[in-house]
Protein backbone atom coordinates (compact mmCIF):
# COMPACT_ATOMS: atom_id res chain seq x y z
CA UNK A 1 0.00 0.00 0.00
CA UNK A 2 1.29 3.53 -0.73
CA UNK A 3 2.01 5.82 2.07
CA UNK A 4 -0.55 7.75 3.88
CA UNK A 5 -0.49 11.32 5.54
CA UNK A 6 -2.91 11.54 8.44
CA UNK A 7 -5.20 14.87 8.03
CA UNK A 8 -4.17 17.27 11.30
CA UNK A 9 -7.38 19.05 13.18
CA UNK A 10 -6.02 22.18 11.13
CA UNK A 11 -6.69 20.01 7.59
CA UNK A 12 -10.14 19.81 8.40
CA UNK A 13 -13.07 22.59 8.94
CA UNK A 14 -16.96 22.05 9.21
CA UNK A 15 -19.37 24.41 7.30
CA UNK A 16 -23.15 24.42 7.28
CA UNK A 17 -24.89 26.24 4.28
CA UNK A 18 -28.51 26.85 3.85
CA UNK A 19 -30.04 26.49 0.17
CA UNK A 20 -33.18 27.54 -0.76
CA UNK A 21 -35.28 26.22 -3.53
CA UNK A 22 -39.39 26.36 -4.49
CA UNK A 23 -41.40 24.39 -2.84
CA UNK A 24 -43.71 23.61 -5.69
CA UNK A 25 -43.81 20.60 -7.63
CA UNK A 26 -41.36 21.32 -11.18
CA UNK A 27 -39.55 24.20 -9.54
CA UNK A 28 -42.71 25.67 -9.49
CA UNK A 29 -42.11 29.30 -7.70
CA UNK A 30 -45.94 30.72 -8.03
CA UNK A 31 -48.98 28.60 -7.77
CA UNK A 32 -51.50 30.64 -9.75
CA UNK A 33 -53.53 28.00 -11.38
CA UNK A 34 -54.49 24.75 -8.85
CA UNK A 35 -56.96 22.03 -8.75
CA UNK A 36 -58.69 19.68 -6.12
CA UNK A 37 -59.60 16.10 -6.58
CA UNK A 38 -63.38 14.78 -7.28
CA UNK A 39 -62.63 10.96 -6.34
CA UNK A 40 -61.05 12.89 -2.90
CA UNK A 41 -63.19 15.29 -2.14
CA UNK A 42 -65.95 13.24 -0.91
CA UNK A 43 -68.01 15.37 1.50
CA UNK A 44 -71.05 13.73 2.21
CA UNK A 45 -69.72 10.91 4.53
CA UNK A 46 -67.76 12.33 7.80
CA UNK A 47 -66.05 9.25 7.73
CA UNK A 48 -64.06 10.26 4.79
CA UNK A 49 -60.79 11.94 4.11
CA UNK A 50 -62.60 15.32 1.96
CA UNK A 51 -64.57 15.67 5.26
CA UNK A 52 -61.31 16.29 7.12
CA UNK A 53 -59.53 18.04 4.56
CA UNK A 54 -59.06 18.80 0.95
CA UNK A 55 -55.74 18.25 -0.95
CA UNK A 56 -54.93 20.92 -3.85
CA UNK A 57 -53.26 19.67 -6.77
CA UNK A 58 -50.83 21.61 -9.44
CA UNK A 59 -53.18 20.63 -12.50
CA UNK A 60 -55.51 17.79 -13.22
CA UNK A 61 -53.22 15.53 -14.48
CA UNK A 62 -51.12 15.03 -11.47
CA UNK A 63 -51.33 13.03 -8.41
CA UNK A 64 -48.56 15.48 -6.89
CA UNK A 65 -50.31 17.10 -3.87
CA UNK A 66 -49.09 20.35 -2.79
CA UNK A 67 -50.78 21.43 -0.13
CA UNK A 68 -54.48 20.50 1.76
CA UNK A 69 -56.74 22.59 3.34
CA UNK A 70 -58.51 21.62 6.64
CA UNK A 71 -60.86 23.43 9.45
CA UNK A 72 -60.94 22.24 13.15
CA UNK A 73 -63.47 23.60 15.87
CA UNK A 74 -62.78 22.37 19.65
CA UNK A 75 -66.11 21.66 20.00
CA UNK A 76 -66.65 19.96 16.88
CA UNK A 77 -68.56 22.62 14.88
CA UNK A 78 -69.20 23.01 11.48
CA UNK A 79 -68.41 19.38 10.55
CA UNK A 80 -71.16 16.39 11.10
CA UNK A 81 -71.14 13.69 13.73
CA UNK A 82 -69.16 10.87 13.39
CA UNK A 83 -72.32 8.79 14.78
CA UNK A 84 -75.69 9.68 16.39
CA UNK A 85 -75.44 7.43 19.10
CA UNK A 86 -75.39 9.36 23.02
CA UNK A 87 -71.83 9.63 23.72
CA UNK A 88 -70.86 10.17 20.62
CA UNK A 89 -72.24 13.72 19.57
CA UNK A 90 -69.88 16.46 18.76
CA UNK A 91 -67.48 13.97 17.55
CA UNK A 92 -66.53 14.92 13.97
CA UNK A 93 -63.74 15.91 11.72
CA UNK A 94 -63.67 19.38 12.82
CA UNK A 95 -63.23 17.72 16.81
CA UNK A 96 -60.08 15.97 15.35
CA UNK A 97 -58.76 18.42 13.48
CA UNK A 98 -58.37 21.41 16.24
CA UNK A 99 -57.11 18.56 18.43
CA UNK A 100 -54.51 17.06 16.15
CA UNK A 101 -52.56 20.48 15.95
CA UNK A 102 -53.04 21.76 19.25
CA UNK A 103 -51.42 18.88 19.97
CA UNK A 104 -48.81 19.41 17.42
CA UNK A 105 -48.32 23.20 18.59
CA UNK A 106 -48.74 22.92 22.35
CA UNK A 107 -48.62 19.25 23.09
CA UNK A 108 -51.85 20.02 25.22
CA UNK A 109 -55.88 18.67 25.09
CA UNK A 110 -56.83 21.71 27.21
CA UNK A 111 -54.60 24.76 25.82
CA UNK A 112 -56.55 26.39 23.08
CA UNK A 113 -55.31 28.66 19.65
CA UNK A 114 -54.88 31.94 21.09
CA UNK A 115 -54.42 34.97 17.97
CA UNK A 116 -53.14 38.12 19.87
CA UNK A 117 -56.51 39.11 22.50
CA UNK A 118 -58.66 36.52 20.92
CA UNK A 119 -59.34 32.97 21.36
CA UNK A 120 -62.10 31.75 19.14
CA UNK A 121 -63.09 28.33 19.16
CA UNK A 122 -62.15 26.76 15.79
CA UNK A 123 -58.56 27.16 12.90
CA UNK A 124 -57.96 27.11 9.60
CA UNK A 125 -54.94 24.87 8.43
CA UNK A 126 -52.95 24.97 5.56
CA UNK A 127 -50.85 21.90 5.51
CA UNK A 128 -47.64 21.71 3.09
CA UNK A 129 -47.63 18.56 1.69
CA UNK A 130 -44.60 17.24 3.90
CA UNK A 131 -42.83 15.96 0.02
CA UNK A 132 -42.74 19.05 -1.38
CA UNK A 133 -40.30 21.04 0.72
CA UNK A 134 -36.72 19.87 2.71
CA UNK A 135 -35.86 20.04 6.10
CA UNK A 136 -38.06 23.38 6.39
CA UNK A 137 -40.23 26.48 4.73
CA UNK A 138 -37.97 29.43 4.51
CA UNK A 139 -39.41 32.31 6.70
CA UNK A 140 -39.63 35.72 5.03
CA UNK A 141 -41.04 33.32 1.51
CA UNK A 142 -44.16 33.64 2.58
CA UNK A 143 -46.84 35.38 -0.05
CA UNK A 144 -50.32 34.02 -0.19
CA UNK A 145 -53.42 35.35 -1.43
CA UNK A 146 -56.89 34.79 0.40
CA UNK A 147 -59.24 36.27 -2.11
CA UNK A 148 -58.12 39.72 -2.10
CA UNK A 149 -56.19 39.35 1.02
CA UNK A 150 -52.16 39.90 0.78
CA UNK A 151 -50.75 37.92 4.07
CA UNK A 152 -46.89 36.82 4.90
CA UNK A 153 -45.56 35.64 8.09
CA UNK A 154 -43.98 38.79 9.85
CA UNK A 155 -40.20 37.38 10.41
CA UNK A 156 -38.10 40.28 8.47
CA UNK A 157 -40.35 42.96 10.46
CA UNK A 158 -39.16 40.86 14.19
CA UNK A 159 -35.52 40.36 12.61
CA UNK A 160 -35.90 36.60 12.88
CA UNK A 161 -37.13 36.65 15.98
CA UNK A 162 -40.06 33.58 16.97
CA UNK A 163 -41.90 31.94 19.48
CA UNK A 164 -40.88 28.20 19.69
CA UNK A 165 -43.59 26.00 20.16
CA UNK A 166 -43.64 21.83 20.15
CA UNK A 167 -43.63 22.67 16.26
CA UNK A 168 -40.87 24.61 16.12
CA UNK A 169 -40.80 28.18 15.02
CA UNK A 170 -43.91 30.35 14.99
CA UNK A 171 -44.46 33.52 13.38
CA UNK A 172 -47.11 35.77 13.05
CA UNK A 173 -48.77 35.37 9.69
CA UNK A 174 -49.79 39.47 8.97
CA UNK A 175 -50.88 41.37 5.94
CA UNK A 176 -47.92 42.18 3.68
CA UNK A 177 -45.12 40.63 1.45
CA UNK A 178 -41.77 39.02 1.90
CA UNK A 179 -42.21 38.58 6.06
CA UNK A 180 -42.52 42.58 5.93
CA UNK A 181 -45.51 43.72 7.43
CA UNK A 182 -47.65 46.43 5.57
CA UNK A 183 -48.09 49.31 8.08
CA UNK A 184 -47.75 49.34 12.10
CA UNK A 185 -51.48 48.11 12.64
CA UNK A 186 -52.11 44.90 10.68
CA UNK A 187 -50.97 42.47 13.17
CA UNK A 188 -54.84 41.67 14.00
CA UNK A 189 -58.07 42.77 12.89
CA UNK A 190 -60.24 44.86 15.05
CA UNK A 191 -62.18 42.37 17.69
CA UNK A 192 -60.74 39.62 15.93
CA UNK A 193 -57.34 38.92 16.75
CA UNK A 194 -54.22 38.23 13.99
CA UNK A 195 -54.53 36.14 11.63
CA UNK A 196 -52.88 33.65 12.14
CA UNK A 197 -49.53 31.30 12.75
CA UNK A 198 -46.65 30.49 10.44
CA UNK A 199 -44.87 26.99 11.47
CA UNK A 200 -41.92 26.87 9.09
CA UNK A 201 -40.34 24.25 10.69
CA UNK A 202 -43.46 21.62 10.52
CA UNK A 203 -44.89 23.12 7.41
CA UNK A 204 -48.06 24.44 8.41
CA UNK A 205 -50.03 27.56 8.86
CA UNK A 206 -52.47 28.11 11.06
CA UNK A 207 -55.22 30.75 10.21
CA UNK A 208 -58.36 32.59 12.91
CA UNK A 209 -61.51 32.21 10.97
CA UNK A 210 -62.50 35.14 13.14
CA UNK A 211 -60.19 37.47 10.94
CA UNK A 212 -61.06 36.31 7.53
CA UNK A 213 -64.75 36.12 8.30
CA UNK A 214 -64.70 39.86 8.70
CA UNK A 215 -65.89 42.58 6.19
CA UNK A 216 -63.28 43.28 2.93
CA UNK A 217 -63.03 47.33 4.51
CA UNK A 218 -62.12 45.56 7.61
CA UNK A 219 -59.27 43.62 7.05
CA UNK A 220 -61.17 40.08 6.07
CA UNK A 221 -62.65 38.82 3.06
CA UNK A 222 -66.15 37.86 4.52
CA UNK A 223 -65.53 34.06 4.21
CA UNK A 224 -68.42 33.40 6.39
CA UNK A 225 -67.60 30.25 8.48
CA UNK A 226 -70.17 28.11 9.72
CA UNK A 227 -70.23 26.92 12.86
CA UNK A 228 -73.29 24.68 13.92
CA UNK A 229 -72.97 21.09 15.17
CA UNK A 230 -74.15 18.66 13.26
CA UNK A 231 -73.31 20.86 9.95
CA UNK A 232 -71.50 19.68 7.44
CA UNK A 233 -70.42 22.90 6.48
CA UNK A 234 -67.71 22.47 3.87
CA UNK A 235 -65.78 25.21 5.67
CA UNK A 236 -62.24 24.02 4.36
CA UNK A 237 -63.56 23.85 0.83
CA UNK A 238 -64.61 27.51 1.27
CA UNK A 239 -61.31 28.58 1.92
CA UNK A 240 -59.79 26.17 -0.38
CA UNK A 241 -61.66 28.53 -2.97
CA UNK A 242 -60.71 31.55 -1.99
CA UNK A 243 -57.07 30.20 -1.70
CA UNK A 244 -57.62 29.56 -5.70
CA UNK A 245 -59.58 32.71 -6.68
CA UNK A 246 -56.45 34.45 -5.21
CA UNK A 247 -53.87 33.31 -7.60
CA UNK A 248 -51.19 33.09 -6.08
CA UNK A 249 -49.15 31.15 -2.95
CA UNK A 250 -45.58 31.17 -3.02
CA UNK A 251 -43.08 29.44 0.03
CA UNK A 252 -39.63 28.25 -0.31
CA UNK A 253 -38.51 25.01 0.95
CA UNK A 254 -35.08 25.67 2.84
CA UNK A 255 -32.40 22.65 3.71
CA UNK A 256 -29.02 22.80 5.53
CA UNK A 257 -26.45 21.03 4.10
CA UNK A 258 -23.39 19.91 6.30
CA UNK A 259 -20.03 19.92 4.28
CA UNK A 260 -16.66 19.27 5.57
CA UNK A 261 -13.64 20.34 3.88
CA UNK A 262 -9.96 17.92 4.26
CA UNK A 263 -7.76 20.01 3.05
CA UNK A 264 -5.13 16.95 1.15
CA UNK A 265 -0.94 18.39 1.32
CA UNK A 266 1.60 16.74 -0.41
CA UNK A 267 4.47 18.47 0.21
CA UNK A 268 8.13 18.20 -2.06
CA UNK A 269 9.64 15.11 -0.78
CA UNK A 270 6.28 13.82 -0.26
CA UNK A 271 4.54 11.55 -3.47
CA UNK A 272 6.52 11.89 -6.30
CA UNK A 273 6.47 8.33 -7.05
CA UNK A 274 3.65 6.85 -8.81
CA UNK A 275 2.21 3.29 -7.15
CA UNK A 276 1.21 1.70 -10.59
CA UNK A 277 2.65 -1.52 -10.15
CA UNK A 278 4.16 -1.57 -13.36
CA UNK A 279 7.07 0.96 -12.35
CA UNK A 280 9.10 -1.76 -10.81
CA UNK A 281 10.12 -4.79 -11.33
CA UNK A 282 9.96 -8.25 -9.37
CA UNK A 283 12.55 -6.89 -7.37
CA UNK A 284 11.89 -3.47 -6.77
CA UNK A 285 13.94 -1.77 -9.27
CA UNK A 286 12.74 1.43 -11.09
CA UNK A 287 11.68 0.24 -14.73
CA UNK A 288 11.98 3.83 -16.49
CA UNK A 289 16.36 5.48 -15.75
CA UNK A 290 14.71 8.97 -16.25
CA UNK A 291 12.40 8.15 -12.96
CA UNK A 292 15.01 7.52 -10.59
CA UNK A 293 17.06 11.20 -9.95
CA UNK A 294 13.93 13.41 -11.79
CA UNK A 295 10.83 11.86 -11.10
CA UNK A 296 7.23 13.25 -12.03
CA UNK A 297 4.12 12.09 -11.49
CA UNK A 298 0.86 13.24 -12.21
CA UNK A 299 -1.95 13.58 -9.08
CA UNK A 300 -5.54 12.48 -10.16
CA UNK A 301 -7.40 11.09 -6.68
CA UNK A 302 -7.23 11.54 -3.20
CA UNK A 303 -8.01 8.29 -1.38
CA UNK A 304 -9.83 8.93 2.33
CA UNK A 305 -8.95 5.59 4.96
CA UNK A 306 -9.65 4.99 8.40
CA UNK A 307 -7.51 4.23 10.89
CA UNK A 308 -7.66 0.48 10.07
CA UNK A 309 -6.42 1.54 6.20
CA UNK A 310 -9.94 0.77 4.98
CA UNK A 311 -10.57 2.96 1.72
CA UNK A 312 -13.61 5.31 2.74
CA UNK A 313 -13.65 7.74 0.02
CA UNK A 314 -12.52 8.62 -3.61
CA UNK A 315 -12.02 12.20 -5.24
CA UNK A 316 -11.36 12.78 -8.11
CA UNK A 317 -9.69 15.86 -9.53
CA UNK A 318 -10.90 18.00 -12.61
CA UNK A 319 -7.52 17.85 -14.39
CA UNK A 320 -3.81 15.86 -13.22
CA UNK A 321 -1.64 17.99 -10.90
CA UNK A 322 2.03 17.64 -11.94
CA UNK A 323 4.14 16.47 -8.92
CA UNK A 324 8.16 16.69 -8.76
CA UNK A 325 10.45 17.54 -5.57
CA UNK A 326 10.15 20.96 -6.76
CA UNK A 327 6.59 20.74 -6.38
CA UNK A 328 4.24 21.27 -3.27
CA UNK A 329 -0.18 20.43 -3.84
CA UNK A 330 -2.47 21.56 -1.98
CA UNK A 331 -5.72 19.92 -2.92
CA UNK A 332 -9.26 21.00 -1.37
CA UNK A 333 -11.68 17.81 -0.64
CA UNK A 334 -14.93 18.76 0.15
CA UNK A 335 -17.82 15.94 1.62
CA UNK A 336 -21.87 17.06 1.58
CA UNK A 337 -24.28 15.39 3.78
Amino acid sequence: MASLTRFDNRDIVNDIAKVTTSTWTNNTNELTTVHTSSTQAVLGSPTSSGAHFIDVHLNASTSSVQYSVAYGHKSGGGSEDFTNAAGAFEISPSRNIYSQYRQLVYGSETTNFKFTDYTPDDIYVININRARYKHSLKPGSLNLTIGTLHLTDDSVTLTGSSTVTNAGRQYNIVSGSNGTRLGSNTVHVTDSGSYGFFYPDSGFIVLNPATLDAATGDGGIGLNTITTTHNQANNHVKLADKIKTGVSFIVDSEEKISSTYYFARARNHEYNYTTNPSFVDDSGNVLVNSMIDNPTVYITTVGMYNDAGDLLAIAKLSQPVTKDFTKEALIRVKLDY
